[in-house]
């Protein structure tokens, strides 16, 4: 089901630990960040993933991802982590998400990720408990 989109952005600022020895961003660290973005928007929803965890026995799992890499960032870089919901099933959700370097607004990383609803006990998927996600953004 393809439900409407809403941006959402979360600012990250890039530090030491994310780099490599070119003082560039490594490439893992960009996982993190894309990451970051989807706990953060949870969270502006209302929902802690440990909450969520403790309370429904539920937690979502990337389960697919594709990423392109277009340009690096490097130390002390803010870069806004965006996302939008572009698809949502029974048990997952797909995002479209983008980190996109302040200064000069350019795109460095365009990333879809799809996340599985999974019960917290045996990790086999669930669907999204009805009373989670129910911003009209990401209705079926």
């Amino acid at each position: 089901m393809s439900a409407p989109v809403s941006l959402f952005s979360w600012r990250i600022r890039v530090y030491w630990e994310d780099t490599d020895a070119g003082g560039v961003v490594y490439h893992a660290s960009y996982l993190r960040f894309l990451e970051r973005a989807r706990t953060e928007w949870l969270r502006a929803q209302g929902l802690e993933q440990t909450r969520v965890r403790a309370e429904q026995g539920v937690v979502f799992v990337v389960y697919g991802m594709n990423l392109r890499f277009r340009r690096p960032a490097a130390l002390d870089d803010e870069i806004d982590a965006t996302l939008r919901v572009v698809a949502r099933k029974a048990a997952a959700l797909e995002f479209a998400q983008t980190l996109v370097r302040v200064a000069d607004a350019v795109t460095l990383v365009e990333a879809t990720v799809r996340v599985a609803c999974v019960s917290a006990t045996d990790f086999r998927p669930v669907p999204i408990p009805r009373n989670l996600l129910t911003e009209p953004t990401i209705q079926p």
